[in-house]
C-alpha cells in the first residue's frame, strides 16, 4: 500500500503530569489524529489519556492498549518477557490496522515518547512502514529538578540516568562515580536505591520527587522518605555539586588515591567516586594534571620528590576538617603515596586522621596485559632505583628473584640522573638468565606515547629505557608466540615442570 493511502503514526510526547506543560505541537497532533492511543494497566486507568483528556473529541477512536502484566506474575510460556512482546505485537497491529486505513494514530506518552516510554515499542515495529513523527516531551527529570530549584548540572558536569532495577551493585558504583543522577522507577526498588545511595556516600545529596508537576506531587530529602509509602512515579535525584554545602567540622579524612597508568579509562569507579567528593586534592603536579578540574575543589600541586612534605600537608588539611584526596600513579601502595601518607599519618599529631588507600591498576598490570600475560605464574616486583636503598640491597634481591626463576617486574629503571642501573641489572640476570629470555619493554601505558617491544634479555639496551618504562623480564619458561595475525604475544605458563 503506498505512503499517500495510510495513515500517518504520532508519538506524541505529553509532559511530565501538568497538562498546561504538553507542548503546542502536542496538543496540534491531538486535534488531528482520527485515532488516540494509550497505554494502560487492567484498572483502566490511564496518566496519559488524563493528561490530555481536555483536548479529546468525542469523536476520536479511543484504542486503549491494556498491559497484560504489571508488577505481578504470568503463567504465560514465555514468562514476564513473552507476555510483554505478544502484547506490544498485537497492540502494533491494531494501530496498523488503523493506519492501513489510512486513519492517523496519535499514541499518548507520558514525559517524552524515546524516554523509558511504552510509547518505543511501537515505534519500532511500526516506524519502518508509515510516515512517522514523534513530538518531544518534557521529561520527568527535568520537571523533578525544576520543582527541586536546585540546578541538576552544571558546567561540565555528567548527569546520569538509571532505573532503580539495576542490580545494587551497579547502581552503587555509577552513583559513586558520576556528579549528578536521576534514578527512575523506584516503588518497590526504592529500599535498593536508598542503599545504594548509602553505600556510594551521596546519601546525603539525595532528593525524593514524587508525581512532579502532578496534583499529588510530593518532594523531601530521600533519607527521611518512608519506603512504603513510594509510589513508581517517583524519583531520586543526585542535584549538581558545584556550589553544593560542604560541612567542615571536626575531623576530616585523607584519601589515597590510585590513577592507574595513564588516563580516565584507568580509573576504576571507587577512585571516580573519591576523587569527585573530595575538597582538596594534593598530589605531584603531573598526576594532579590527570584529574578533571571540579569548581569548589582546591587542587595542591607539588615536586615528585617531596612525598612525606606532600604526606603531612595532606593530613594537616584533614585534621582542619577537609576531605582530601591525596592522588598516585598506579597503585598507592605500589613504590606510591600511601607509604609515605601511613608513615606520617602513624606518628603525633596525625595518629587520629582517618586514612583509606584507593586500589589502582598497576603499572606491571598494565604493561602485562599489553604484552599478553608474561606475569601468569610467580614473579616478584622490584624497583631499581638506588634513591631510597643503597644498590646493593637491589643488587642482592636481584640475584635472589633471578635464581629462584620468577619473573620480574622492574620498576624506576632508569631516569636522567640514573642511567647505568639497568646495564647492570641485565649483567646480574644473565648469571641465572638464557640470553634469549624475553624482556618486555613497556614505556608510557595507556597514553598517547605508549610503546611496547619485545627483546631478547641480552639484547636489553639501557638506551631505550626512561622513567616512564617499565621492564617484565621473563622466566625460564616463558615464551614468545607469534600469533596469526602477525602480532607477537609473551605468556607464562600457569604449570611449572616437576623436576
Amino acid at each position: 500500500m503506498s505512503e499517500q493511502q495510510t495513515g500517518r503514526l504520532y508519538g506524541v510526547g505529553l509532559g511530565p503530569g501538568d497538562p498546561s506543560l504538553m507542548t503546542v505541537r502536542a496538543v496540534e497532533v491531538i486535534a488531528e489524529a482520527d485515532v488516540i492511543a494509550y497505554h494502560s494497566a487492567r484498572h483502566g486507568r490511564s496518566i496519559a489519556r488524563s493528561i490530555a483528556e481536555r483536548h479529546l473529541r468525542p469523536d476520536h477512536i479511543e484504542e486503549r492498549l491494556v498491559y497484560p502484566v504489571t508488577t505481578e506474575t504470568t503463567d504465560h510460556p514465555g514468562g514476564y518477557r513473552g507476555a510483554m512482546d505478544e502484547f506490544y505485537a498485537d497492540a502494533a497491529a491494531r494501530l496498523a490496522a488503523h493506519l492501513d486505513a489510512g486513519r492517523t494514530v496519535a499514541v499518548l506518552a507520558e514525559g517524552d515518547p524515546l524516554f523509558y516510554g511504552s510509547y518505543m515499542h511501537m515505534h519500532k515495529r511500526l516506524a519502518d512502514r508509515y510516515l512517522t513523527e514523534v513530538i518531544p516531551g518534557v521529561t520527568s527529570v527535568s520537571a523533578a529538578a525544576a520543582r527541586l530549584g536546585a540546578p541538576l548540572v552544571e558546567g561540565e558536569e555528567v548527569l546520569t540516568v538509571l532505573p532503580g532495577t539495576l542490580p545494587e551493585e551497579e547502581l552503587t558504583a555509577r552513583l559513586a562515580t558520576t556528579d549528578a543522577a536521576a534514578v527512575m522507577k523506584l516503588g518497590r526498588t526504592f529500599p535498593t536505591v536508598r542503599r545504594a545511595l548509602e553505600r556510594s556516600g551521596r546519601l546525603a545529596d539525595a532528593r525524593y520527587v514524587e508525581r512532579a508537576t502532578m496534583d499529588a506531587e510530593r518532594s523531601a530529602p530521600l533519607a527521611e522518605v518512608d519506603p512504603e509509602s513510594v509510589p513508581y512515579f517517583s524519583m531520586a535525584v543526585l542535584p549538581s555539586r558545584v556550589d553544593a554545602p560542604r560541612e567542615e567540622s571536626g575531623m576530616g579524612e585523607v584519601v589515597v588515591v590510585g590513577l592507574g597508568p595513564a588516563g580516565p579509562l584507568w580509573l576504576t569507579p571507587e577512585a571516580r567516586a573519591e576523587l569527585a567528593a573530595a575538597q582538596d586534592l594534593v598530589g605531584y603536579s603531573t598526576y594532579l594534571d590527570r584529574v578533571p578540574v571540579r569548581p569548589g575543589q582546591r587542587r595542591h600541586a607539588s615536586d615528585n620528590k617531596v612525598e612525606s612534605v606532600r604526606a603531612e600537608f595532606a593530613l594537616d588539611l584533614a585534621r582542619r576538617g577537609r576531605r582530601v584526596a591525596v592522588v598516585s600513579s598506579g597503585d598507592p601502595g605500589v613504590f606510591a603515596m600511601a607509604t609515605a601518607v601511613l608513615e606520617a599519618a602513624s606518628e603525633d599529631p596525625y595518629r587520629e586522621v582517618p586514612v583509606r588507600i584507593v586500589p589502582g591498576m598497576t603499572a606491571a598490570h598494565a604493561a602485562a596485559a599489553r604484552a599478553g600475560a608474561p606475569l601468569g605464574h610467580d614473579y616478584a616486583v622490584i624497583s631499581l632505583s638506588d634513591r631510597l636503598k643503597p644498590w646493593e640491597v637491589i643488587a642482592e634481591r636481584l640475584r635472589a628473584a633471578a635464581a629462584a626463576d620468577l619473573v620480574l617486574a622492574l620498576y624506576n629503571p632508569g631516569s636522567r640522573s640514573r642511567v647505568w642501573q639497568v646495564g647492570k641489572a641485565r649483567e646480574l640476570l644473565l648469571e641465572h638468565r638464557a640470553p634469549d629470555t624475553p624482556v618486555v619493554l613497556g614505556r608510557d601505558i595507556g597514553g598517547p606515547g605508549e610503546r611496547v617491544r619485545i627483546v631478547r634479555l641480552a639484547d636489553l639496551d639501557p638506551a631505550d629505557v626512561d622513567m616512564r618504562t617499565i621492564l617484565l623480564v621473563g622466566s625460564s619458561q616463558t615464551r614468545t608466540v607469534r600469533r596469526g595475525d602477525g602480532t607477537e604475544v609473551v605468556w607464562t605458563p600457569r604449570r611449572y615442570p616437576e623436576g
